[in-house]
């Protein structure tokens, strides 16, 4: 479970190569900001909720927030994140390096239109010092997202 599981996703469409590997950490977004040479902005979050006894995925623009009572129109419940003890067994991916691509299984995933402002972002690939470039277009197909929503803070 790890940046090898991104890949293997990605060689599904020989994007594999595009997959980046640093010798750094970018495990938050000022540090992949740093590792990848973008604007913080541009880093594309992955996070995890419980949902009705699930879990969900919510990609967000770097710069942005939940916010709760978005989220609570959208989803009919108050944001819970996963507890950091959860989040590898049940997404596939630990902290640092959780994305959505190659989850486990159950998991859905939404994008937020906080990304859309962008042509490309860099979402991490399964480990806490990895990345990959995805235009928006790219991102919605990879991500099999269900949906875009709105659920974060205006700056």
């Amino acid at each position: 479970m790890s940046i090898e599981r991104a890949r293997s996703y990605f060689s599904k469409w020989n994007l594999d190569d595009r997959v980046l590997e640093f010798d750094v950490s970018s495990a938050t977004v000022e540090l992949a900001a740093a590792a990848v040479g973008c604007e913080p902005e541009r880093i594309a979050k992955t996070l995890s909720f419980i949902v009705n006894e699930g879990c969900i995925l919510i990609v967000t623009a770097g710069d942005r927030k939940i916010d709760n009572a978005k989220y609570k129109a959208q989803f009919g419940t108050k944001a819970k994140m996963l507890n950091p003890e959860e989040v590898e067994d049940t997404i596939g991916y630990g902290i640092g390096g959780v994305c959505p691509f190659g989850i486990n299984e159950g998991i859905t995933v939404y994008l937020d239109e906080s990304l859309k402002r962008f042509d490309s972002v860099f979402p991490a690939c399964g480990s806490a010092n990895s990345a990959i470039e995805l235009s928006i277009t790219e991102l919605e197909k990879y991500s099999n997202s269900l949906a875009w929503i709105d659920v974060c803070k205006e700056r």
